[in-house]
């Protein structure tokens, strides 16, 4: 078997963030605020106002990758939090309020100016309150409200139809709280809001979306997976954190085209693949080898992750020339979506059918009850879809209690229940 060849675009997203961050600090010694805020987030305020955005979830993985998360959440032990907390959205706060630059990703981070979190679960709003005491900052909690119904098709109609699909007085109440926290951007940058940029700026994202909408068709129609997931991740995820940036849009299209390219060229991760997996969580940071393991014994390849389709599904909102109301429909529901019933099952069935998945391995982190409530409902509807399932119980940033042979073999045991020859 031929061996794999990266996309060369991976390492240069990679670089783009390591550069950003270590500029970071530039400019927060030069005089620059930045903002620490939590993925479901409208980040979109402060890029639009050029406050920089360091990214709760994403401070963690970066963390775990760097083998520092038994450090840090032994730290948070001694410091008093307690084990049951979801590691992938306290993780990052508490390696700040530990604050040892020594056992910190780049020296760690400067104090922030603002921390902004939805109020998805129970723990986020003290966390985020704890930093933001520590740091001097400002804080802009905004709620998490119930839909009055829950429909499962929430990817067709988030597009056009959001103010039926989300409600009213939902989008109300979260529109009246980005308009607030619009205000405390311009207080703590000294800059007003330029309403007519911002309608350009969201065009721009919504442009971006859609690139990675072609990506998403391309991997899912090709013959053979042409990229793997360890890839896709970050060329996606990046530009999400810096969506609607020139470079952003433009890496978009260079990602899109490499992966044309590959399939064009009959290139492929594995040339004899002959099971198809998808990963159903958040990325397992501390092993992203993982993802690997099975390709040259059984010619199984991990072909989706959640990061590239909700990029179209999750983020495009048509307008109608009203953005702010756009905001909002994009940051109601999105972490539920992502990780609860009936919306995530609903669409990870779908997306199983797009890819023609034929095992799914489903991250179970029991301590981050956000990601675990749909874990039932997903293994039922998927394998009442025709897909086997295999569930891992482990955290995507805690590494404590990874047993990575264990989690080989069951996922191994699963692939040759779907190909016995294997």
């Amino acid at each position: 078997m031929m061996a794999y060849e990266p996309l060369a675009i991976s390492a240069e997203a990679m670089g783009y963030q390591r550069d950003w961050v270590r500029a970071l600090r530039s400019q927060i010694e030069a005089g620059a605020r930045f903002a620490f805020v939590n993925a479901d987030t409208p980040h979109e305020i402060f890029h639009a106002m050029d406050m920089p955005v360091v990214v709760n979830q994403w401070w963690s993985s970066v963390i775990a990758a760097k083998q520092l998360s038994t450090h840090t959440l032994d730290r948070g032990a001694e410091m008093g939090f307690h084990d049951s907390l979801a590691k992938y959205s306290a993780m990052g706060v508490i390696s700040a309020l530990d604050g040892d630059p020594d056992r910190q990703p780049w020296g760690g981070l400067p104090d922030p100016a603002i921390l902004c979190a939805r109020q998805s679960s129970d723990d986020q709003q003290r966390l985020f309150q704890l930093y933001a005491d520590q740091a001097g900052a400002r804080l802009s909690l905004l709620h998490a409200p119930a839909p009055a119904e829950n429909l499962n098709n929430w990817w067709e109609r988030a597009r056009d139809d959001w103010e039926a699909l989300y409600g009213t007085a939902r989008l109300n109440l979260m529109q009246a709280q980005i308009e607030d926290l619009i205000g405390q951007v311009e207080e703590i940058t000294g800059r007003a809001f330029d309403h007519d940029g911002f309608g350009a700026y969201m065009e721009r994202i919504e442009e971006q979306e859609l690139i990675f909408e072609e990506a998403n068709r391309l991997i899912a129609g090709a013959e053979r997976v042409p990229v793997r997931i360890g890839e896709q991740i970050p060329n996606v995820m990046i530009p999400q954190w810096h969506r609607g940036s020139d470079w952003a849009v433009g890496h978009a299209a260079r990602f899109r085209d490499a992966v044309g390219e590959r399939i064009a060229t009959e290139q492929a991760v594995v040339a004899d693949e002959r099971v198809r997996m998808m990963w159903i969580g958040a990325g397992l940071w501390f092993d992203t080898k993982f993802y690997t393991a099975f390709e040259e014994e059984f010619g199984a390849v991990f072909a989706w992750s959640m990061y590239l389709p909700f990029a179209a599904d999750g983020y495009v909102r048509r307008t109608k020339g009203d953005y702010l109301r756009a905001l909002a429909a994009r940051v109601v529901t999105m972490n539920e979506q992502l990780h609860q019933a009936p919306w995530a099952n609903a669409w990870l069935v779908k997306q199983a059918r797009d890819y023609r998945i034929d095992l799914a391995v489903v991250l179970v982190p029991e301590a981050d009850r956000p990601s675990g409530y749909c874990t039932n409902f997903i293994v039922e509807d998927l394998t009442a879809a025709g897909v086997e399932v295999v569930e891992i119980h482990a955290d995507m940033v805690d590494a404590r209690k990874w047993d990575g042979a264990r989690a080989k073999a069951d996922v191994a045991d699963a692939i040759r229940r779907v190909s016995p020859a294997t």
